[in-house]
């Protein structure tokens, strides 16, 4: 079964008016008091009227100060009716794509990187002159396999780095991708953790990523190849979509033991279509 995102927030935050739970967030220290206003306001609700939000127990109101939110129970108020956005969020399911993965790219972002920007673990010359890169993957910002919806929204209009190519859709620009190590990759896939501009974890922080902030070997202003602020900007927008927002999305298991029905946990699951897609396109490769 799916796991749930729900069961480590600390933060809920509910409608004053009616009681209704609106979402919640896990706050490992990075959330301000002005970043949570900012998501409230240009990401999460719906609302046409001004609305401020109170600390349950205290009865404090939150400002935009750079403090940490505290844990608890906090009520929007608002004269107006209060909405939660219903945008579609981006769900990460490998899937087919177009183009498909690239040498380059990998290849690329490893010359670039070289290291996990976001732990800072760093592979050897050693390990680099003999092409040793494991435990390293390359990740995507903007998911490959929903390049149908890179497409149709025009996010190739931030990549910066390939203006004079035709005939592609720069989805594998290496301004759309990352170094990063070990279990790093799937918890970005899944927006357990996003950048903006500091890391913000949306589970329980186990490995310490909470308000780091990106390698700058990834962030050099005078590199044509610099990951795309725009970019990170949308994966942070869908890491508040998945996490924040009502119950949450689901978080999809991808480790199955011998024996386990695989078939039967994806069958009974949601997005099992893309699911078996997924599998199907991994055993293809």
């Amino acid at each position: 079964m799916p796991l749930n995102r729900v069961a480590c927030r600390n933060i809920h935050i509910c409608d004053s008016a009616t009681g209704a739970t609106l979402g919640g967030v896990c706050q490992n220290g990075s959330i301000t008091e002005a970043n949570f206003l900012w998501i409230l306001a240009h990401i999460l609700l719906v609302v046409d009227a001004p609305f401020s939000v109170r600390h349950r127990d205290s009865g404090q109101s939150i400002s935009s100060t750079l403090n940490p939110v505290k844990p608890g129970i906090y009520d929007v108020h608002c004269d107006e009716t209060i909405n939660i956005n219903n945008e579609p969020w981006v769900e990460r399911i490998m899937s087919h794509s177009i183009s498909g993965r690239e040498d380059s790219f990998r290849d690329g972002i490893r010359e670039r990187d070289r290291k996990c920007v976001v732990s800072g673990i760093t592979n050897t010359p050693s390990r680099i002159s003999r092409h040793n890169w494991s435990g390293f993957e390359v990740a995507h910002i903007f998911p490959l396999e929903k390049e149908n919806i890179w497409l149709q929204g025009n996010f190739g209009c931030w990549i910066t780095d390939m203006d004079n190519t035709t005939g592609v859709t720069k989805i594998n620009s290496y301004q759309n991708g990352f170094l990063l190590y070990g279990g790093y990759h799937t918890d970005f896939d899944n927006y357990l953790f996003s950048v903006n501009p500091d890391i913000t974890v949306f589970d329980d922080d186990i490995t310490g990523l909470d308000g780091k902030f990106l390698d700058p070997v990834c962030r050099d202003s005078t590199d044509p190849h610099r990951v795309s602020d725009q970019l990170l900007r949308w994966h942070f927008r869908q890491s508040v979509l998945a996490n924040m927002r009502g119950a949450g999305e689901p978080i999809f298991e991808h480790d199955f033991p011998p024996g386990t029905d695989m078939v039967g946990e994806i069958r009974d699951g949601p997005y099992a279509r893309e699911r078996f897609e997924m599998e199907i396109a991994a055993r293809l490769r």
